[in-house]
C-alpha cells in the first residue's frame, strides 16, 4: 500500500508541469470530500445523503469570513472547518439514533434543512452566493493569489487529511468501526459503545469533508448553494462507488474521474450527465468493487 500513497505523492507533486493547476486543485478537494465521506460509509456502514451540508457550511464560513472579517487564509480555513465538526456533531447526535435507510433519511433531512437556511440567510448572497473572496496572504508571508502557492497548500491540506484517514482506519478505533460495520450486534456484546464509536466516525467525516469545503471556497474565491445542494451529496456517493468502497485510494480516482468528465465533456451541455451516467453503469458492471477494488482483488493487496 505505500508504494500507492507514494505515487499517489509523486503524481500531484508533479502534474501542474503538464496540468492546469486549478483542475488539479479542484481534483484534490474532492477527492478529499470523497475520503471523508469513504470513512464513514466504507469503514463505518453508515450512508449519508447529506454530506454536502458540511462542504457547504465550510464553504461559506471561510468565504465570508476571509472577506467581511478580513481574516487570514489559514484562520478562514479553521473556522470554517470548525463550524462543520460542530455541525457534524449536532446532526450526529441525531442521526446516528437510527440505522439503515433511516439515517440516511435523517442526513438527508437535515441537508435539506441547512440548504434551505443558507439560500434565505443575506450574508451567504442567495442564490448569487458569496464572490470575488481574497486568497490573502498564508501566515502574513505567502501570497496565495500566485497559483503555485495555492496549489502548494491545497497539496499539503489534501495529503495531510489523507494520511489522518489512513491513521484512523489503521488504528485500533479503525478496527472497531470495521467491526460495528460488519456486526454491530457483537460489537455491543464485546462491551463497545457502538453509539459513541459511529458519533465520533460521523464528526471526523465531517471535520474533514468541512475542511475540503473550506480549501475549495478560497481555490475558486467562491462559496454557492452548489456546494450545499443534496446533488452534491449524490456526486460524493458516485465518486466513492466509482473508485471503490471501502479502499483508502478508491474514493481519490472516483473523483479524479468524475471531475474529468465533468471538465472535459463540459462541451456536451447537459448530455454530460447521460454520459456519466452511461459510464457509471459501465463500471458498476465491469468492475463491482469499483476501479481501484476490482484491482486491489486481483492483486490480492488492499487498496
Amino acid at each position: 500500500m505505500h508504494w500507492a500513497l507514494v505515487v499517489m505523492v509523486v503524481f500531484f507533486a508533479l502534474a501542474p508541469l503538464v496540468v492546469y493547476p486549478v483542475f488539479l486543485m479542484k481534483v484534490m478537494c474532492f477527492a478529499l470530500f470523497a475520503c471523508a465521506f469513504n470513512l464513514l460509509i466504507g469503514f463505518g456502514g453508515l450512508l449519508s445523503f447529506g454530506h454536502s451540508m458540511f462542504l457547504g457550511t465550510a464553504g461559506y464560513i471561510t468565504a465570508y469570513s476571509a472577506k467581511a472579517w478580513g481574516l487570514t487564509p489559514e484562520l478562514a480555513i479553521l473556522l470554517g472547518t470548525a463550524a462543520s465538526m460542530m455541525l457534524g456533531l449536532l446532526g450526529g447526535m441525531l442521526a446516528i439514533r437510527r440505522q439503515g435507510i433511516y439515517f440516511a433519511m435523517i442526513t438527508l433531512a437535515l441537508a435539506q434543512m441547512v440548504f434551505f437556511f443558507y439560500l434565505q440567510m443575506k450574508f451567504t448572497g442567495g442564490e448569487d452566493g458569496i464572490q470575488a473572496v481574497p486568497r490573502g496572504r498564508l501566515f502574513g508571508l505567502i501570497d496565495l493569489s500566485n497559483v503555485y502557492a495555492m496549489y502548494g497548500l491545497v497539496f499539503a491540506i489534501f495529503i495531510g487529511g489523507f494520511l489522518l484517514i489512513w491513521r484512523t482506519v489503521n488504528s485500533p478505533f479503525g478496527q472497531v468501526l470495521k467491526a460495528i460495520r460488519e456486526n454491530e450486534a457483537r460489537a455491543t456484546s464485546l462491551g463497545y459503545d457502538t453509539d459513541r464509536y459511529k458519533l465520533l466516525a460521523f464528526v471526523l467525516s465531517a471535520t474533514l469533508a468541512g475542511l475540503a469545503g473550506a480549501t475549495k471556497a478560497l481555490v475558486f474565491q467562491l462559496a454557492s448553494l452548489a456546494d450545499v445542494h443534496w446533488t452534491m451529496s449524490g456526486e460524493v456517493v458516485l465518486m466513492t462507488l466509482l473508485g471503490g468502497l471501502g479502499t483508502l485510494f478508491g474514493p481519490v480516482v472516483g473523483a479524479a474521474i468524475i471531475i474529468s468528465m465533468q471538465n472535459y465533456l463540459a462541451q456536451l451541455g447537459a448530455w454530460v450527465t447521460v454520459v456519466q451516467g452511461v459510464i457509471f453503469v459501465v463500471c458498476v458492471l465491469a468492475f463491482r468493487r469499483g476501479v481501484v477494488g476490482e484491482i486491489a482483488h486481483r492483486l490480492k493487496k488492499p487498496l
